[in-house]
């Protein structure tokens, strides 16, 4: 008879603790539901501008500097605060202004990326030649694991090939 009570004791509190999980995945963690969507994520910081005067205080290109004539090979450099970073590296990119994608990577820290200082980084892009006049983009993305909208960040660099 205790070992029946105790099983129907064991039970209730193993169902117990089945719902209460159950109810904390399907609670709403938005705040209240009113049929209105969330109010949109705030903009990065340095505003919406992702010129380099805006992104100032987060990264710095030494080059290639904004409207250089680039060929490849290519060595874009710089600095930027390690919380740029995510396991020492961030995404780049050069697109053509028609919106081809000629180099995407990762940039490389060069030196310790845990901290909220600066951090130089380097990377060689390799890339097909380009009409000579033709423009494009380089563009530096604050690498966000977390895939959250407010953590986005970039910065584009306009060059010329």
């Amino acid at each position: 008879m205790n070992k029946t009570i105790l099983l129907v004791i064991a039970l209730v509190v193993i169902l117990g603790a089945i719902f209460v999980v159950y109810q904390k995945a399907e609670a709403p963690t938005d705040g209240p539901q009113t049929g209105t969507p969330p109010p949109p994520p705030p903009p990065p910081p340095g505003g919406n501008a992702h010129d380099a005067a805006a992104k100032a205080n987060l990264i710095v290109v030494d080059a290639p500097l904004s409207g250089s004539k680039v060929v490849a090979p290519l060595t874009v450099s710089g600095k930027a605060r390690g919380t740029w970073y995510f396991e020492a590296s961030f995404p780049i990119k050069l697109v053509t202004d028609s919106g081809a994608i000629l180099f995407e990577g990762p940039a490389q820290a060069e030196g310790e990326w845990m901290t909220e200082n600066f951090v130089p980084f380097k990377v060689v892009l390799t890339f097909p030649m380009q009409p000579a006049g033709s423009k494009g983009k380089l563009i530096l993305t604050k690498d966000n694991p977390s895939g959250l909208p407010q953590y986005d960040d970039y910065l584009e660099i306009p060059v010329t090939f």
